[in-house]
């Protein structure tokens, strides 16, 4: 079985910063890429950042120069380093990745966690 869980998040001010970290584990489980999204109260879901199995990355042009995705392969934890904080950025963020294990591909998420930017 593979999971991730989130953590990090809560309340933060504009102009400040806050990050989030995503456990990933499971036996045999190989990472491809991994996603950083958020969902607004209203709003549909919307992916933040990619991070691919090269290492490079991608970011949504709201977040871009802000935020930072990144991952310790050794430690199996994706991050997401929030910068500049403002008050639109406040959603349930949630982790994604798209593996394989045992031989067969799949998507997986965590349970999200809320970040709250007050003005």
């Amino acid at each position: 079985q593979v999971r991730l869980v989130e953590s990090g998040g809560g309340l933060g001010q504009a102009g400040g910063s806050l990050s989030l970290s995503c456990a990933v584990s499971g036996s045999d489980f190989s990472v491809n890429f991994v996603r950083w999204y958020r969902q607004a109260p209203g709003k549909r879901r919307e992916w933040v950042a990619h991070l691919a199995s090269d290492n490079s990355t991608l970011y949504q042009d709201s977040v871009e120069g802000r935020f930072t995705i990144s991952r310790d392969n050794a430690k199996n934890m994706v991050y997401l380093q929030m910068n500049s904080l403002k008050p639109e950025d406040t959603a349930v963020y949630t982790c994604y990745t798209n593996g394989i294990r045992d031989g067969q591909w799949g998507d997986y998420w965590g349970q999200g966690t809320q970040v709250t930017v007050s003005s």
